[in-house]
């Protein structure tokens, strides 16, 4: 009977700490790819999902963001002042790249998301 209850009480715990995902997560890192696309900087932008859980439909702050490189829609929908990571579709622990292209580096920011365990 006590291996049950510890073993409930793991569980109970476990499961707790998969809960403690939140929007500081969602991790954006930039770094310049090397190239050079009609004179402005190519970056290379990474979104990882850091927590155990997937996260979907997250969004990110593109208020003022400018490339003259396309970015892939599937990657990143630019909505007026908030960009739809993946189509809004689960990220899960890998994460998402894509290049842009732009004199300097644009601040995304995550501003939203639907933590689903």
């Amino acid at each position: 009977m006590e291996k049950i209850l510890v073993a409930t009480l793991l569980l109970v715990l476990v499961s707790q700490g998969y809960s403690q995902c939140s929007l500081s997560d969602i991790i954006v890192t930039q770094s310049p790819s090397g190239r050079k696309v009609h004179g402005k900087i190519e970056w290379t932008v990474t979104i990882r999902n850091q927590c155990a859980c997937v996260q979907k439909n997250v969004k990110l702050n593109c208020k003022g963001f400018q490339t003259i490189e396309a970015v892939e829609a599937s990657y990143l929908k630019v909505l007026g002042d908030v960009c739809l990571v993946s189509d809004g579709q689960p990220l899960f622990n890998g994460a998402i790249v894509f290049n842009y292209a732009w004199d300097t580096q644009f601040a995304f920011s995550p501003i939203s998301s639907v933590i689903a365990c």
